[in-house]
């Protein structure tokens, strides 16, 4: 199989569902190897033989983002299994609603962890691994319109992917002189397992009216996103066609937050 990802491996963390899955599915069919690693290794096994059986390649690893030996072993069974590693896509991510007064410490704590730590840690294993290979390479964070414009019913994701934005700027500047670059994309209301559960869990804290469909009225475009309109971007930050794109956030939200 032969497209404009051909011979390389790719790595997205949270890649058994949601964005993660369509981002998966893309890079294969454009002949990437792609490596699924997610907590759910079960999900990212079928998703990982679905894809191998249509014609691709693709391979899964368990990998908990939070954790630096996990971080730093599924590069390592991915340089095992398929001998290096050319994009490392920092795409997991979790969301736990509460009313400003309300926000507690362990919800703070945990989301920051999860979608910020997660990322400086990703970041770090995988540049590692560029430059043990000699330079080169190409980091990708999913950040959030959410990065950009606080939110009420979710201040601390909103905290956590606008740090999302400064370590993809920062990380952009330190790796440079390694050839490594280091981008983003910032979806907006996403038609994925995630926002189902934030439509319950806002439902239950009395904040329904902050609910998918609410929010998706403000589209420009007219509706919300399906994971596979992330996709392009995604192909295009993975490729040679993004070589000279660094420290970068592509909104991907259909006209909703004009900045």
């Amino acid at each position: 199989m032969t497209g404009r990802l051909t011979n390389r491996t790719i790595i997205v963390t949270g890649g058994a569902s949601g964005i993660g899955a369509a981002l998966v599915r893309g890079f294969a069919a454009e002949g990437a190897t792609a490596v699924i690693a997610d907590l759910n290794l079960e999900g990212a096994q079928a998703l990982a033989d679905e894809i191998v059986a249509t014609g691709g390649s693709a391979s899964a690893v368990r990998v908990d983002v939070t954790d630096r030996a996990s971080v730093a072993a599924g590069i390592a069974t991915t340089v095992e299994r398929h001998g290096r590693l050319d994009a490392y896509f920092n795409n997991a991510g979790m969301n736990a609603p509460m009313k400003y007064l309300d926000i507690t410490e362990d919800n703070f704590e945990l989301i920051m962890k999860v979608n910020t730590l997660g990322v400086l840690i990703g970041t770090q294993e995988a540049v590692r691994q560029f430059i043990a290979q000699g330079g080169g390479g190409k980091v990708v964070n999913t950040a959030s319109i959410a990065g950009r414009q606080g939110f009420s019913s979710f201040a601390p994701y909103s905290a956590a992917k606008a740090a999302v934005i400064s370590l993809t700027q920062s990380a952009a500047r330190a790796f440079a002189e390694h050839g490594i670059t280091v981008n983003g994309f910032a979806p907006g209301v996403v038609a994925t397992p995630l926002w189902d559960k934030l439509d319950r869990d806002l439902e239950a804290i009395g904040e329904a009216h902050n609910n998918f469909a609410s929010m998706s009225s403000g589209i420009l475009l007219g509706r919300p996103a399906d994971p596979e309109d992330i996709v392009p971007t995604g192909i295009f930050l993975a490729g040679s066609d993004s070589d000279y794109i660094t420290g970068q956030i592509i909104p991907i939200e259909g006209g909703m937050i004009l900045v």
